[in-house]
């Protein structure tokens, strides 16, 4: 590894500094930034300027794709099989049980067990005031109907929100800077994209307690169309043109070491936005961020840890079980957000928990990247690093 990828989580951590200074210091800017999204439903579903940072950082692992290796690696199911079960039998179900233990026993004294927030009405419900749904009461709030829940409860929804969506994006980040097979986790990608389809409003919806979870298809569809199909279709046509007009050799000797720091420097970048547009919101509630930020980590450590080590008991190859393991560890935070901000409002404690997994995804996913670099001896014919 060179300098700047073995001062990786330095640099990290001076941008997350910066970022949060930049937005307290340039609140405007980074208002500004914030503002310029791609709306689907009243919910800001692309970020633009996000957006132009995962096509930067997306671009330079889609060109080194060889798509015959894609062709090898969709038949390889093993791993494919493990992505599927870790993200949809195993990972829904203990975000659940791990934010509902923690947000609603052990850190309710800390939340406020009297704490209430003030969300949107379910599609199509039409109750009167005081009337009771769920653990909720409707109530009158500024001329519209609301429905007063508890605080923590809130909170609860927008961390099932993050563990029905499995990361259909930044894991090519994460994959790729973790020596993984590229092939494989953009299979991986495919084939949780098309399950997303037809499981996310279905599980969502039963977890949430509130019967089908209305299907943020547009908003799907959109986020997969830019963080993914965009820069792949790029990739594809600069890497046969250079194949084409200068050759193999020119393309892995010159193109490629001089794209190498694109990648790194645009997630860099990805974390001062991030951080700038959301410093107001934790340096306002930092406690808050906390106590939603706990079993938001605990539950990627275990989803990372258990795909990792059932990888390892199947003897996967390292390039093959790093992917398989975090894919489920990660979370595509741009759906959940819009499907709380369509569901629960702008500024609902739901809508705050899924901003939370924004904020801890890029650091923690990093870190698990590092655990997988430093353990690829535990797997057979683990690859090592170029």
């Amino acid at each position: 590894m060179g300098f700047f990828e073995r001062w990786l989580t330095l640099w990290v951590f001076l941008c997350i500094i910066g970022g949060i200074l930049l937005g307290r210091l340039a609140p405007g800017l980074a208002t500004q930034l914030d503002g310029m999204n791609l709306m689907v439903n009243g919910a800001p579903v692309v970020s633009i300027p996000i957006a132009i940072c995962l096509f930067l950082m997306m671009f330079p692992i889609m060109v080194k794709i060889d798509f015959e290796r894609v062709a090898r690696a969709g038949r390889n199911i093993r791993p494919v099989s493990l992505t599927l079960a870790i993200n949809w039998l195993i990972k829904p179900f203990t975000m659940y049980g791990i934010a509902l233990l923690f947000l609603g026993t052990i850190l309710l004294g800390l939340i406020g067990p009297e704490a209430t927030d003030l969300v949107k009405l379910p599609f199509g419900l039409e109750l009167a005031v005081g009337s009771q749904y769920g653990s909720g009461t409707v109530v009158m709030h500024e001329g519209l109907r609301m429905l007063e829940v508890p605080l923590w409860r809130s909170y609860l929804a927008g961390c099932i929100l993050l563990g029905i969506a499995p990361c259909t994006a930044m894991v090519l980040v994460w994959g790729n800077l973790s020596r993984g097979n590229d092939g494989l986790t953009l299979v991986m990608v495919a084939v949780n994209s098309l399950v997303m389809l037809l499981l996310y409003g279905l599980l969502g919806g039963f977890l949430l307690g509130v019967g089908r979870l209305p299907m943020p298809w547009q908003a799907l569809l959109l986020s997969i169309a830019i963080y993914v199909a965009l820069p792949l279709v790029a990739g594809i046509i600069t890497r046969r043109a250079i194949l084409a007009s200068r050759g193999e050799d020119w393309f892995r000797q010159h193109f490629l070491p001089w794209l190498q720091p694109v990648t790194i420097s645009a997630l860099l970048t990805t974390l001062v936005l991030l951080f700038s547009l959301k410093g107001a919101v934790i340096v306002a509630n930092p406690l808050t961020i906390l106590w939603i930020a706990i079993p938001l980590t605990l539950q990627t450590l275990l989803v990372f840890w258990l795909g990792y080590l059932i990888a390892r008991s199947m003897r996967l190859d390292y390039e093959d079980a790093a992917p398989a393991a975090l894919i489920g560890a990660s979370n595509h935070f741009e759906v959940a957000i819009a499907t709380a901000v369509m569901l629960f409002g702008l500024s609902s404690g739901a809508a705050l928990a899924t901003v939370v997994g924004v904020l801890i995804e890029v650091p923690l996913m990093l870190w698990l990247v590092r655990i997988c670099l430093r353990t690829r001896h535990w797997f057979p014919a683990a690859r090592q690093p170029d």
